[in-house]
């Protein structure tokens, strides 16, 4: 599952409204209406909805480092 589908899923089963989602994130309903059906997100949209939503993005370490 990639980040935009993991995002898709909280917001459809968080119990939160897209309205609630929009006033407390910033990111408006139109956003989440159309990532809802598909679209995808600007990075900065994808951190803050993952921050909202508990997520944490970690850098992977490679191989070497």
């Amino acid at each position: 599952m990639n980040v935009i589908e993991t995002i898709r899923q909280e917001v459809l089963t968080c119990g939160k409204t897209r309205y609630r989602i929009a006033q407390d994130t910033g990111v408006s309903q139109a956003q989440l209406h159309r990532m809802i059906y598909g679209g995808s997100l600007k990075a900065e949209t994808v951190g803050t909805l993952l921050e909202y939503l508990g997520y944490e993005l970690k850098e992977k370490k490679q191989k070497g480092r």
